[in-house]
């Protein structure tokens, strides 16, 4: 079987999409930022003025 050029360029190797790697990473960054914040609000518990 013989593939043209566009058919070549249509082919999806199983890789995920930007979209959803973009979505994975800001879910994780927001993750870490929140539980940063949490850890560093026991470190250091001042209170707001």
């Amino acid at each position: 079987m013989i593939l043209n050029n566009e058919e070549l360029m249509n082919i999806k190797g199983g890789s995920i999409s930007f979209k959803v790697a973009g979505l994975i990473t800001g879910i994780v960054a927001s993750i870490i930022t929140f539980a940063v914040g949490i850890w560093d609000g026991f470190l250091n518990p001042n209170k707001c003025n």
